[in-house]
């Protein structure tokens, strides 16, 4: 039977930070648009606190799961646990996740603040703030043994961060990041850092999708622009001034006919 709280208890605390995977859901606010599900090894995440969680988002082909959160408006994201040993349990924690991007001065002083050690490749911190926690049986997850994390990952970015600081961008994150980190498979902007440099350098970021789903040409995120809100405003402001000049007369006039 589900249980649900509005905080992280303090007895689910050390079952969660003893998780070796958990999975992380996604999706744009575009009806049309694709919802993401993503595996993510269980050694690069912490709790904050009773409602705020971590987790080192290290680079991968794709960006769905940034792209999501950076869309303005958006932010929606679900994070489940569920035990592979021991009692049966699924553990989810629905929030809004916020993305600390690698180079900036928000991901070095949460990096610092909090002791995390990052690696080669890591492409972000994303923190997650909770309103919802919910626990649910499990009794059809089957049982696994762990025999370790796979190294494939960590050592093939180690490699492009080498080439990266030995100059041979070419073969670079940052090149990487540009090609697949970009933008999402709807077209949406991935890493802001990624963004800019596939346009300083002229890469067009990868192909994700096929057949008719394609992208003609990149979504851009959906965002009112600072000279739309200007125009608002002066608009607003004339038909103040009109008001104020002519509703005495017309206030006038009316009693008049009356």
């Amino acid at each position: 039977m589900g249980v649900f709280y509005e905080t992280i208890p303090d007895s689910l605390r050390a079952w969660i930070l003893d998780q070796k995977v958990f999975w992380i859901a996604s999706a744009p606010l575009s009806a049309s648009g694709h919802v993401n599900v993503s595996p993510k090894g269980g050694m690069y995440f912490g709790i904050v606190d009773e409602k705020t969680f971590w987790y080192m988002d290290l680079t991968g082909s794709g960006v769905e799961t940034t792209s999501h959160l950076h869309e303005p408006g958006n932010g929606r994201i679900t994070v489940m646990f569920n035990a592979f040993e021991g009692p049966p349990r699924i553990l989810r924690l629905w929030g809004k996740g916020t993305v600390l991007e690698y180079g900036t001065p928000t991901f070095s002083n949460f990096t610092q603040t909090h002791s995390i050690k990052t690696i080669p490749g890591t492409r972000s911190i994303i923190i997650v703030d909770i309103h919802q926690v919910g626990t649910s049986c499990g009794f059809s997850m089957p049982y696994f043994d762990f025999n370790g994390f796979r190294p494939t990952l960590n050592e093939f970015f180690e490699k492009r961060v080498a080439a990266e600081e030995a100059g041979k961008k070419e073969d670079g994150i940052e090149r990487y990041w540009a090609f697949k980190n970009a933008q999402s498979m709807d077209g949406l902007p991935g890493l802001q850092r990624a963004v800019e440099t596939a346009q300083r350098e002229k890469v067009v970021p990868m192909k994700k999708m096929v057949g008719r789903y394609a992208l003609k040409a990149p979504r851009a995120a959906r965002r009112v622009r600072q000279v739309s809100l200007v125009l608002v405003a002066l608009l607003s402001f004339a038909f103040g001034i009109i008001a104020a000049l002519f509703m005495p007369l017309f206030v006038q006039r009316l009693g008049i006919l009356c």
